[in-house]
């Protein structure tokens, strides 16, 4: 809807009803986009899904202060403490084992070679106090890992008739099946609703602000969009900007993170990936990706430049000569 300024002094409900009603008589209002009522459903089951997952990472930091205050540094050694062997480690340690060689010996596969440093890390003054807590975080993250999964499959359920675009969604990089979920469930699914990808871009907060006044451009921050969906696309851009080199979306961020920092790195990626989503579900393909080498294939002479500064920098002086053909 766009903005319905009034004279400073004179904003009532009654006011702001009138103006609206003339703006609605001389056509200057959009309708707003209203999903139908699988879709409205479909949100509701994404967002208490992520809403879930937002709160069993903030009790899982919950378990990890409180070890810590305990003098445990599981987290310096296991990467994820609520693996296989750090759920036996502190069921264990609830359960009031304190050997810490016993302990370290409860690892597993990759963690054997670390039993050394485990034995360090367990290394602490754990209690009955630390033990109840503990125990208390623990089935708090079951709950929350149940209700996630019982939210999952519901999701897959009423997925199934988007079951084509699940799988276009899920062959751009760094999409995976959760994140195509949300875009289906936050766009609808259908872009006939957006005339462009500029506009679903756009509806998503995603574009680069405009605010010109006397010929000067002020602030052209991104304004505040569908929060789920820019959370999925900033899970799906961080996951596609570790792809380096080996896809498009990895290369663009190589070439402009140095530029733009990383934050507006990831969120040209963000961008790039919503206007893939709405070209594939217009058109009904696949993502079709352009190469990491896109860019030195767009301007080679640029990349050559760059080659060269790097050499040169290193102390090196280097020469090309084109390949014949064979």
């Amino acid at each position: 809807m766009p903005r319905t300024p009034s004279l400073p002094g004179r904003k009532t409900d009654v006011s702001d009803a009138a103006w609206l009603c003339q703006m609605g008589e001389c056509g200057l209002l959009k309708a707003s986009f209203v999903p139908p009522e699988p879709i409205r459903q479909l949100r509701d089951l994404t967002r208490y899904r992520a809403t879930l997952a937002a709160e069993r990472t903030r009790e899982a930091s919950r378990l990890e202060k409180e070890l810590e205050d305990a003098g445990i540094k599981l987290s310096s050694v296991a990467t994820d403490i609520l693996g296989v062997s750090g759920r036996a480690m502190l069921s264990a340690l609830i359960e009031g084992e304190r050997d810490v060689h016993v302990l370290a010996e409860m690892a597993k596969a990759r963690m054997r070679p670390k039993i050394p440093q485990l034995v360090q890390a367990l290394t602490g003054n754990f209690g009955a106090h630390h033990a109840f807590l503990c125990r208390l975080h623990l089935e708090r993250i079951d709950q929350l890992s149940a209700a996630i999964l019982e939210l999952s499959t519901r999701i897959e359920e009423q997925m199934r008739p988007f079951s084509r675009q699940l799988d276009h969604l899920q062959t751009i990089p760094g999409v995976g099946q959760a994140t195509a979920e949300v875009i289906i469930a936050e766009t609808g699914g259908d872009m006939s609703r957006f005339r462009t990808a500029g506009h679903l871009a756009s509806w998503a907060g995603l574009c680069p602000g405009h605010h010109e006044s006397a010929g000067k451009r002020k602030s052209g921050r991104t304004r505040h969009g569908n929060r789920w969906l820019g959370a999925a696309l900033g899970t799906a851009a961080m996951a596609a900007s570790r792809t380096k080199d080996k896809t498009y979306l990895g290369a663009r961020y190589q070439r402009l993170m140095p530029r733009l920092g990383k934050k507006k790195a990831i969120v040209a990626l963000e961008h790039s990936i919503l206007t893939a989503v709405w070209h594939m579900l217009t058109h009904d393909v696949d993502y079709h990706d352009l190469g990491g080498d896109y860019f030195t294939r767009l301007d080679p002479d640029r990349a050559i430049k760059r080659i060269i500064r790097q050499a040169n920098a290193l102390g090196f002086t280097v020469r090309f000569e084109p390949i014949q053909a064979a």
